[in-house]
């Protein structure tokens, strides 16, 4: 999750996209947000205006103390890790998929 918030830190996302982008479902994805922006790592904020046949969606990004830590989490994560990651399995899937 880390990654797809870092791979661009100054646009606002919205929580659909970045479960889309990280694989992660809603209860797992919007509780992490909430704790990072009540931490001061991320901004959110609703749309500005209201879409027609929608309504308007949270947008988020990270503060410069989020990418700063976001980054520095992401530089000491283990090669194993980094492989799960990019092969878009969690470590859990990938546990479960040995055998």
């Amino acid at each position: 999750m880390l990654a797809a918030l870092c791979a661009q830190p100054s646009s606002w996302q919205h929580g659909y996209a970045i479960a889309r982008d990280t694989g992660l479902k809603s209860g797992t994805l919007y509780p992490i947000l909430i704790r990072l922006a009540d931490r001061g790592l991320m901004e959110a904020r609703w749309e500005d205006e209201q879409p027609v046949g929608r309504p308007r969606r949270h947008l988020y990004r990270l503060t410069p103390d989020g990418l700063a830590s976001a980054t520095t989490a992401l530089a000491e994560v283990t090669p194993e890790v980094k492989a799960t990651a990019r092969a878009g399995l969690s470590p859990r899937r990938r546990l479960s998929t040995q055998g």
